[in-house]
Formats: C-alpha cells, sequence, structure tokens
C-alpha cells in the first residue's frame, strides 16, 4: 500500500509536465438549451460512452453508483424505479402510481418502467437532480434521467462487440451508422443479452430461473432538409423476457420455488424532432413521441414448493400462489418550443425567451391474475397532461444571470376497474424555477436556485381501505440549492458541489398493512399516504482530476439527511426509505502504455430503509471494480471484475411480515441480492 501511495504522489508531483492535458468538455443536452456541465446552475451527473464502456454497464442500474445521492429499487428483474436525494417510488402492484423521478430515452417517455434502459450504443446518460418542475412537471418531482442513444453522423463508423462473463453470460452487439446522401444520415443498433442470472433454483434443479434475456434495437435518421431545418427519427425495440426468481427464506442464492416468477417487456417505440430556425431571431422545436408497451410482471408468492412441510410440524401450515399483472401501457407526447434566437432577446437585447406547449397521453391496462381472486381483477388507468411552460434568462451584468421559469399544468386522470370504482380527477398544477449564477471568470460559477416541483394526487383502488384512506393529496417540494462550479489546473482538474434544503409538502409515503389469511399466511394491502411534511437535505460533490497524461482520477460524494414528520405515522421522525445517508465513488484509470490501460473503482453507500411501513434495513455496501484492457489498432480486448470481495447486499427488502411456514409465520425480513462477484472478457472491432 505504501508502495502504491509513493507512486501516486511521484505522478502527481509530475503533472507539470502534461500541462496541456485537459478533460473534455460535457455538455448537458437534457434541458431547454444545451449547455457546459461546468457552466449549468444545475446539480447533474453526466456518464459518456467511455464511462459506460468502462463500466461494462449493460443496465442503467450498473451505472447509478457513480451519481451522488441517486439510488435504486428492484423488486424485479431490473431496476424499474429510481429515487433521487431520497424521493422515488419502490414498486407497483396496482395502479394508479405517479413516479418522482423521469426517465427519458431518445426522447420518449419512460417513466416508471425503466426495465428497458439498456446502454447498448448509447452516447451519453444525463442525471438533473431537483425538482424539474419547468422542464418536465408532474413526473419528476425529484429529477430526470435522460438518456441518448449515439446519433447518425456524417462519416462512416461503427464498431462489433462481444461479452463472455460467468453464470453463462453473454452478450452480442452491432452498430453501425453514415451517410445516405448529403441529406441524410443513418445509425442502427443490435444487441442480444443472456445470462443464466445469479439463483439457484435447487427444488427445480434449474441455474437459469432468474435469468436475463434482453434484446434491444435501434434505429435513427437523420434528414438535414436544408441549413435552417434538420428533422431526426428514431425507432426504438426492446423484447425483454427475464426471469424472476429472487427471494428465499435464508436471503440466499437458493431458491426453493416451484413457480419460479418472470419480468417480462416487449415495448416499440418511435419519436420524431424537428429543429427549424426560422430566422436569426426565432427558433422552433417540436417533438412528438409514441411507445406501446406490453409488461408481464408475476411471481411465486410462497416462495417454495408445495410438500414443503409434509410430516413436518408446520403440516398444514403451508400455502402456494402466484401472483401475475399483466400490462399494456401506450404513451403519446407532443412538445412544440419557440426559442429566441441572437437577434430575437427581448429587454435591451439582455434576455434570452423560451415559450412551449406540452401534450401527453397515456393509457394503462392492467389484468391482474391472482390466486386468492375468484375471478382476474382488470383496471384502466388513463391521464393527460397539458402545459404551458416559459423561461427567460437575463443577463443582468456581463457575468450575473437571472433565470425565471413557470410551468402550469392541467392534470387530469380516469381510473375504472372490475370492483365498479370509476373515478376522474382533474386539477391544475404549478411549477417553476428561479436560479442566479454569477460566473466570476471563465473557469468558476457559483448559483443559487429555488425550484418548486409537484406530484399528482391520486385515489387507493382497494376497496377494503377505509374512506379517509381511499385517496391522497398531491405533494409540492420547494427545493432550494447553493452550487460552485471550478475548472482548475489549466481545466486539468474539475470540480461541482450543491448544497440542497427540499421542505416537502403533503409527502406521499408508500403505506402496508397485513392481515392474516386462514391458513396462517399473509395478505398485504399496499396504498399511499400524505405526511404531514417531510425534509430532505445534504450535497453532492463531484471532482475529475486528469493528474498527468496518463492518470486520471474521478469521485463522487452525496450526503443526505431525510425525515418524514407526522405524528400519525408510526415512523414519524425517521429516514425515508431508500434514502442512505452517504454515497460514495472513487475511480483511476490509469494508461500504462498506448495498448495498456487498467482501472480500479470503489463504490458504496450507507445502509437505509427499505420501506416507510416498516423498520427492516439494508445494510451499508462497499464494492470494488476492476478491468484491465488492452487496445490496438481499431480492436480492443478488456478482462474485467465487479465486486471483486464478491460482498452480498440488498437491491430490494420486506420486512414486518413472515412468509415462511417453518417457523410458523414469524415476522423476519427479506432481501434481493445484487450482483454477486463476476468476472468478464469483452473484445470489439470499431472501424
Amino acid at each position: 500500500m505504501k508502495t502504491l501511495c509513493k507512486s501516486l504522489l511521484a505522478l502527481s508531483i509530475s503533472a507539470s509536465a502534461f500541462a496541456n492535458t485537459q478533460i473534455e468538455t460535457v455538455v448537458v443536452t437534457s434541458d431547454f438549451r444545451e449547455a457546459n456541465l461546468q457552466q449549468a446552475p444545475v446539480s447533474a451527473s453526466v456518464f459518456s460512452a467511455e464511462l459506460i464502456a468502462q463500466r461494462h454497464a449493460q443496465h442503467l442500474e450498473q451505472l447509478l453508483a457513480m451519481a451522488p445521492n441517486v439510488n435504486f429499487a428492484s423488486g424485479s428483474s431490473r431496476a424499474r424505479y429510481f429515487q433521487i436525494r431520497g424521493i422515488g417510488e419502490r414498486s407497483q402492484f396496482i395502479e394508479p402510481i405517479n413516479p418522482s423521478v423521469g426517465v427519458i430515452i431518445d426522447d420518449v417517455d419512460f417513466t416508471g418502467i425503466g426495465t428497458v434502459g439498456t446502454m447498448f450504443d448509447v452516447e451519453q446518460v444525463e442525471i438533473l437532480r431537483g425538482p424539474q418542475g419547468t422542464r418536465y412537471g408532474a413526473n419528476a418531482l425529484a429529477g430526470m434521467i435522460a438518456i441518448q442513444s449515439q446519433a447518425p453522423s456524417e462519416t462512416l463508423n461503427g464498431y462489433i462487440e462481444a461479452t463472455v462473463a460467468e453464470y453463462d453470460s453473454y452478450s452480442v452487439g452491432a452498430a453501425v451508422g453514415g451517410p445516405i446522401s448529403d441529406e441524410l444520415l443513418y445509425r442502427v443498433a443490435v444487441q442480444q443479452h443472456e445470462s443464466d442470472g445469479y439463483m439457484d433454483n435447487v427444488f427445480l434443479n434449474k441455474e437459469d430461473s432468474n435469468n436475463f434475456d434482453e434484446l434491444t434495437a435501434r434505429a435513427k435518421l437523420r434528414w438535414i432538409a436544408s441549413d435552417d431545418l434538420s428533422i431526426d427519427m428514431s425507432v426504438f425495440k426492446a423484447d425483454i423476457d427475464n426471469g424472476y426468481d429472487a427471494f428465499t427464506f435464508d436471503n440466499s442464492r437458493n431458491s426453493i420455488a416451484d413457480q419460479p416468477g418472470h419480468d417480462k417487456q416487449d415495448t416499440n417505440a418511435f419519436a420524431i424532432k424537428a429543429d427549424w430556425v426560422i430566422s436569426s431571431a426565432l427558433k422552433s422545436e417540436i417533438i412528438a413521441s409514441y411507445s406501446s408497451s406490453d409488461i408481464e410482471y408475476g411471481y411465486d408468492e410462497d416462495w417454495s414448493y408445495v410438500g414443503l412441510c409434509a410430516g413436518a410440524p408446520c403440516d398444514g401450515w403451508e400455502y402456494s400462489s402466484f401472483d401475475n399483472y399483466l400490462r399494456e401501457r401506450e404513451t403519446g407526447t407532443v412538445e412544440l418550443r419557440l426559442l429566441s434566437g441572437e437577434t430575437g432577446k427581448i429587454f435591451n437585447n439582455s434576455t434570452e425567451w423560451l415559450l412551449g406547449f406540452y401534450l401527453r397521453d397515456q393509457s394503462e391496462e392492467l389484468e391482474r391474475e391472482y390466486t386468492y381472486l375468484s375471478s382476474n381483477f382488470t383496471s384502466d388507468f388513463d391521464t393527460t397532461n397539458q402545459a404551458i411552460f416559459a423561461e427567460t434568462a437575463t443577463a443582468l451584468t456581463q457575468k450575473l444571470t437571472l433565470t425565471v421559469g413557470l410551468r402550469v399544468e392541467d392534470w387530469q386522470a380516469q381510473y375504472d376497474d372490475a370492483n365498479a370504482l370509476d373515478i376522474e380527477s382533474d386539477e391544475t398544477l404549478y411549477g417553476g424555477r428561479l436560479v442566479l449564477d454569477y460566473a466570476y471568470n471563465d473557469d468558476a460559477m457559483i448559483y443559487a436556485s429555488i425550484a418548486r416541483g409537484y406530484k399528482a394526487g391520486g385515489v387507493n383502488t382497494d376497496g377494503t381501505l377505509t374512506a379517509k384512506d381511499r385517496d391522497f393529496e398531491t405533494e409540492y417540494q420547494w427545493a432550494y440549492e447553493l452550487g460552485a462550479k471550478h475548472s482548475l489546473l489549466d481545466n486539468r482538474l474539475q470540480t461541482r458541489l450543491a448544497l440542497f434544503y427540499t421542505q416537502r409538502k403533503d409527502q406521499q409515503v408508500k403505506a402496508s398493512f397485513s392481515a392474516p389469511r386462514n391458513d396462517g399466511s399473509t395478505t398485504f394491502t399496499d396504498f399511499i399516504a400524505n405526511a404531514g411534511q417531510g425534509k430532505n437535505y445534504g450535497l453532492e460533490l463531484e471532482a475529475i482530476y486528469q493528474v498527468t497524461q496518463q492518470l486520471q482520477v474521478a469521485a463522487a460524494l452525496g450526503w443526505l439527511e431525510t425525515k418524514i414528520e407526522d405524528d400519525a405515522l408510526s415512523v414519524s421522525g425517521r429516514d425515508q426509505a431508500h434514502a442512505p445517508n452517504y454515497q460514495y465513488s472513487v475511480a483511476m484509470q490509469y494508461d500504462i502504455s498506448d495498448a495498456w490501460s487498467v482501472r480500479l473503482e470503489a463504490e458504496g453507500k450507507d445502509g437505509y430503509y427499505f420501506s416507510d411501513s416498516h423498520d427492516s434495513r439494508a445494510d451499508k455496501q462497499d464494492l470494488i471494480n476492476a478491468k484491465v484492457s488492452y487496445a490496438i489498432d481499431s480492436w480492443s480486448l478488456s478482462l474485467w471484475g465487479r465486486n471483486l470481495t464478491d460482498e452480498d447486499y440488498a437491491v430490494r427488502g420486506f420486512g414486518g411480515f413472515g412468509n415462511n411456514p417453518q417457523n410458523f409465520y414469524e415476522s423476519e425480513t427479506y432481501t434481493q441480492l445484487g450482483e454477486p462477484r463476476i468476472y468478464g472478457v469483452s473484445a470489439s472491432y470499431k472501424f
């Protein structure tokens, strides 16, 4: 260890020999206007295609540990729901649910179904922390995740990539793009990923009951109609047929389920975007998208097999049931923006402006097949969002800018189900932001912001709930943020710091109560309730340092404090769920020579509560990842490993109930385990 420290110190001292080695500029594209990450007055993390490749991330969930104060909940084969600064949903069974974190993939809204967040041929992932009350509205109370795949290019290029790893894992993908003509550019990418998964079903003698089977295909076309008009079209296909056999009585990787579950999603999506420079004073953007998804999610509720208790003291106590949810979801969006051009600024040429209109229409049909239902449960949940928004950015001085944004949104929802419940709601929601940023030189800026976010209220549909628990109110959030960004040492060191304080009013919390069945097992009723208020505050720090031409070090730290404040709730005064008090990541990339490189990563997070309705917790986790690469000409080969210490850690958990008849359903904590130690080899050829 001492030798390693001395070597790193020596490399740092020699940094002056590489004074021209600078960090590449990163551009944030998910806000209304593109901006240099170091100059954007917002707490954001951006992951490039290079970083995705360095981590060999197959899915978004394998990147999030690099972003401070960002967490996810599994409870299915992949991370489907996300939490930013401790705010976000953790699961979904019956309707309705309004997510807190928006997920956009190539301008298509996939909020609430993050299973499709595969990473092949992705150019950039952006995470905006804090309410996006102007940019996105009702489904971005906590923030937004935007995934942008590689765009068509003017020169022919592409690559072929293959990976083989433990647990019979492999992936094969290819991407190619270039010009069809001077006006038409294209890109096509396809990948198939398969793995047995990390569970063994010892009852069925199967190693793939929790498998991954994921096909992703993308096609993009860019039409450069003129110097002033370009149109981008994209088509997306995801065919996911994963297993779901994740929970056991002893929280091990050895399942005894006789009906392993599944997690399937078949998605087809389309988007079109037109950028038109009408004049030097005015530009317009039109974005339209449509997606259709068939989703099926089912699991063996008893986690065991019929006959488990035969001849044992628990004989007669066991139960057997399967719960299956089939959804058909269609989402269409249209967004129109008018933006000022260089000569279109107002107020004595000091103020850029933007006006916009947004429409989103979504329908979701659910059919639930459940052992304990006399007939299948069905429901329809339709929502329509209509919003107008505006934003101005005024240069008060050459260095001081004031940004003011406002969004007014009409949220309409209609729900009906097989239990003759028919509910309509219509409410007007308001959000926005006020930002003051000061660039005191070309390499440093500070900012202060106030933002208001919102998430619509709704109705709990379970008929066993009391009248007071049947509906829940809209949640509003005021977020206050101070930030500073610096580029130092001739742009070889970049730092980003944000301090935030969030006040949540009518905080929506996921709650549940349990009741025993006649056979001794437990039935659960989930519902959403409003806590009086909640507080979330903390900091995010990110830094990247190009120590020498060969060595780069990156680090991220998140600190988070959260509280639920409502004397009517048993968890009042406690931390909010899925909100670890700290998260960190450190990565070192060292180029040994022109061909050889090595990467070492450490990441971790504090323990956290699984739910707002019980006190079961995840343990803290600390993971080590590493990679050795060899690249020559257009070929590259890498050996990589994740979770090198083979630490067991939870990605979802439940508590406050018993599911094991062998101990007569004694209350326990049950966890779904994350990825164990895994080694792999990847090869690629680029042209």
